[in-house]
């Protein structure tokens, strides 16, 4: 008689492999959302329409992370509702890595100006690098007669409300700027809220609106022609491009700085090695001089952060631009 017999693994024991298996499954998770579909195409949202400076540095750094990872990048335009729309859709995005965001300085200035965002963009997303940054510099009409920066303080205290400035909207990086500026320095000019850039920089050399922050890619063209004049720059030093304007900084009313920052996050949760080898790349994309020379169109120079730092500026930022927010009752309308 056969009396061999299968031995069988005791239940205790599958039960203990069972833990095992499961537990090596959760460790390797991350790193499978990351790595699991290596080869599939990557968007790259940008909440605002082709042709602005975001669309630009989307479109330069595609192909250089197309040909780096190996997989398609390609941009997709969601415009609306000051950039909330295409941001709303990377938070939403499941974090594999394949839906990712390019933006500016406006992602942290729309919590406090939208309170009924539905998300918190320091929290609910995870910042890869800076990209960039983009100067602002504030322009006077000729015809105001207002030649320093120190005279428009001097006139519009002298007048509270009687100067006027315009901007492309409510809650934009150029309302914003002047909004600081008048908090800081204590006095009142009357803002005048465009739909754009477009128009309010035509009733500004046509003499309707007196003072402006303009993007210095857009002013310097004026400034040149002698139809506006440049009274200040937004960052700490002064441009190369306009070496004699002074940064607002000579004013000494605090941390004047109101350069826009700009920047490539993906949703929160996109697993972390996948985010540091984006980091990698973009900082050695962002140091090819056709980059630097592609982002100088745009009035931006390149710069690329860990990020952790840029983190930390976001953070930052958020407080900033909330606090000022509530202290000048901004609102959105």
């Amino acid at each position: 008689m056969n009396t061999s017999r299968t031995l069988q693994p005791s239940p205790s024991f599958r039960h203990r492999r069972r833990i095992l298996l499961g537990g090596l499954a959760a460790l390797a998770a991350p790193f499978a959302r990351a790595q699991g579909s290596a080869d599939a195409p990557v968007r790259l949202i940008v909440p605002f329409t082709p042709g602005t400076g975001i669309d630009l540095i989307a479109r330069q750094i595609a192909p250089g992370l197309s040909e780096r990872l190996k997989r398609p990048f390609f941009v997709e335009n969601r415009p609306g509702a000051s950039g909330n729309i295409g941001t709303q859709e990377v938070v939403r995005a499941t974090p594999d890595g394949t839906t990712l965001l390019v933006s500016v300085n406006t992602l942290v200035m729309n919590m406090a100006l939208y309170p009924k965002l539905g998300f918190n963009p320091v929290t609910d997303l995870a910042p890869v690098s800076q990209t960039s940054w983009g100067q602002l510099l504030l322009v006077a009409y000729p015809g105001t007669k207002i030649d320093s920066l120190q005279d428009l303080i001097a006139r519009a205290k002298a007048k509270p409300g009687a100067l006027n400035y315009g901007s492309p909207g409510a809650g934009t990086p150029h309302h914003l700027a002047m909004e600081l500026l008048k908090n800081r320095a204590g006095v009142s000019l009357t803002h005048i809220s465009y739909r754009g850039t477009a128009p309010a920089v035509t009733d500004l050399l046509g003499g309707q609106i007196d003072v402006m922050f303009l993007p210095i890619h857009v002013a310097l063209q004026h400034v040149k022609a002698g139809k506006l004049k440049a009274l200040a720059i937004s960052s700490d030093k002064p441009s190369p491009l306009l070496p004699e304007v002074p940064p607002l900084s000579v004013l000494k009313l605090g941390n004047m700085n109101v350069d826009m920052w700009y920047g490539v996050l993906a949703p929160a949760g996109t697993p972390r090695p996948y985010i540091e080898r984006l980091n990698k790349e973009l900082r050695e994309i962002l140091a090819q001089p056709a980059i630097a020379k592609a982002f100088e169109t745009q009035g931006m120079t390149p710069a690329h952060s860990t990020p952790e730092a840029f983190q930390q500026m976001l953070a930052t930022d958020a407080k900033r631009w909330a606090d000022l927010i509530k202290a000048q009752g901004i609102t959105a309308e």
